[in-house]
């Protein structure tokens, strides 16, 4: 068992029978998704909300019952990843293209789990470039007015391609040389023109599990 099978492990032995679970993206919930299924095999009932079309179909495909958010009222736990964590447990996430459905399904969230490779772990933000989703329309003009909070930025591509989130929008990332003071920034960044949401996730996490490459997982909170 590697350190992100680790740390999902570790993070689905807190879902309980009948709860209503969100599921995250990227290579770490990836695993959380493949030991929840084996669960609902053996018995266990569920219903899941996906933070992107990519993990409802793999969701799907390992037959797990997905539904849409506004068909529930609340979330019980949401298990997602992050690209990096500091030690107040703030986050950058978005590397995976689905920030703005992560934190939605987050905020929904009676209990958000974080769950991350010992690697994401730093003293300070800001080494990861920062995901910021915008609409396309005047894109250029809101990159101006994030290079002028202090970075450089570059238009997400994929295969080639200007990447298009499951929004229709474009991912501006972000580079800065640290994040000293994430909840500022965020704010910075959202009171812009043409945001639509940042990858920084301050103050959300309730709990975070952290996987070693001895198999071992650590919880904080």
């Amino acid at each position: 068992m590697n350190a992100k099978q680790a740390a999902a492990y570790k993070a689905v032995a807190h879902i309980k029978n009948g709860m209503i679970v969100g599921l995250g993206t990227g290579s770490t919930a990836f695993w959380a998704i493949q030991y929840l299924a084996e669960k609902v095999q053996q018995g266990l009932r569920i219903t899941a909300i996906a933070t992107s079309a990519e993990t409802e179909k793999i969701a799907r495909e390992c037959g797990i019952a997905v539904a849409e958010l506004d068909t529930v009222d609340h979330i019980d736990i949401d298990i997602d990843g992050a690209d990096e964590l500091d030690g107040e447990m703030n986050l950058i996430k978005g590397g995976g293209g689905a920030l703005l459905r992560e934190k939605i399904v987050a905020a929904a969230s009676r209990e958000f789990i974080v769950i991350a490779d010992d690697s994401k772990r730093v003293e300070i933000l800001g080494k990861f470039p920062l995901p910021v989703e915008i609409v396309s329309f005047g894109w250029r003009h809101t990159a101006a007015k994030l290079v002028a909070l202090g970075c450089h930025t570059s238009l997400r591509q994929r295969d080639a391609k200007t990447f298009i989130t499951d929004n229709g929008n474009y991912i501006l990332d972000c580079h800065f040389s640290s994040i000293p003071d994430p909840s500022a920034l965020e704010q910075q960044i959202n009171n812009i023109p043409g945001v639509v949401e940042s990858g920084l996730f301050v103050k959300m996490a309730g709990r975070v599990i952290v996987g070693y490459s001895d198999g071992t997982a650590k919880e904080f909170s």
